[in-house]
């Protein structure tokens, strides 16, 4: 329930509608390496992850995996263009450790939305944030050094650098795990 709160306590909601939205969201438990959304399929949920650490990835045209990113305690786990649009999704979702997520289906997330008024605005409000936090990334990814990445990450998100394998940090980072070693070593 903790993770629910953190998202959704600042709206300027009455306890009714904010009863109504955190029934909409059930409780779920997935073990490490289960996917919550495979490459094609299409997204008929999102996740409030609780605890735990999801990875999202693709395979290069090469076949290699390559880590797009990364969910941990009371992110928000969806694939965004396969949920509201309905495109099968080009991204692998897969639980890095055992999680506990409060899911919210399509429809009554859409119910919701379009019934509670501050709802469709946290909504907005959300999608704003991650569009955001996606350019920076982009931004970062070309701007800053490799070290620069890994020490950002270091700073903004240690869950990742304490649960997550090397090489889906290095592959993240956008560089290999060779160079990842030098730069942990040189910390």
């Amino acid at each position: 329930m903790k993770a629910l709160l953190h998202h959704y306590q600042n709206l300027a909601i009455n306890q009714s509608d904010l009863d109504k939205i955190m029934m909409g969201h059930e409780l779920v438990q997935f073990s490490k390496n289960d996917f919550l959304l495979r490459k094609d399929e299409k997204a008929h949920e999102y996740y409030i992850l609780e605890s735990g650490l999801v990875r999202s990835f693709i395979h290069d045209y090469q076949g290699n995996e390559i880590t797009t990113d990364f969910f941990g305690n009371h992110d928000i786990v969806i694939e965004v263009t396969s949920l509201f649009l309905q495109f099968p999704s080009p991204e692998n979702l897969q639980c890095l450790t055992d999680c506990t997520a409060w899911k919210i289906d399509f429809n009554t997330f859409q119910t919701l939305y379009h019934t509670i008024p501050t709802f469709s605005e946290w909504g907005r409000s959300w999608m704003t944030f991650a569009l955001h936090t996606n350019k920076k990334r982009f931004i970062d990814m070309v701007s800053l050094s490799a070290t620069q990445r890994y020490q950002n990450l270091i700073k903004n998100k240690p869950q990742i650098i304490k649960q997550a394998a090397l090489k889906y940090i290095a592959s993240y980072l956008g560089i290999t795990d060779t160079s990842l070693s030098r730069i942990r070593k040189e910390q």
